[in-house]
């Protein structure tokens, strides 16, 4: 296992513990290693979304979308990230964008 998945899955145990704070700081010294890690934007994606900082939520759910462009599974996450930030704003912006990269999902899936 590289060293980059090593410190991901102790960050992860910082998500599952609710320690969102040193999350975001983990996941921000593996993307100063390899900023194309996708993984540690996905858990950035999540991690915002659950502190309702959902514009910066929503650029690591699309940078992971942008990093790998074939993967399904990206954009299902981020038309969650998209319908969660909707929940937390009302913003009738992201009901459309969710459906978007929902149909995306779909297409690649």
């Amino acid at each position: 296992m590289s060293d980059l998945h090593a410190q991901y899955n102790e960050v992860e145990k910082l998500i599952d513990e609710e320690k969102f704070d040193d999350a975001i700081e983990g996941l921000k010294k593996i993307q100063e290693q390899d900023d194309n890690f996708v993984l540690a934007h996905l858990a950035l994606s999540r991690v915002y979304t659950k502190i309702d900082q959902h514009d910066s939520a929503i650029a690591h759910g699309e940078r992971a979308c942008e990093l790998e462009p074939a993967e399904a599974f990206n954009f299902t996450a981020l038309s969650v990230t998209y319908q969660r930030a909707w929940a937390g704003t009302q913003d009738q912006q992201y009901i459309a964008k969710a459906e978007e990269a929902m149909a995306k999902a779909h297409q690649l899936g």
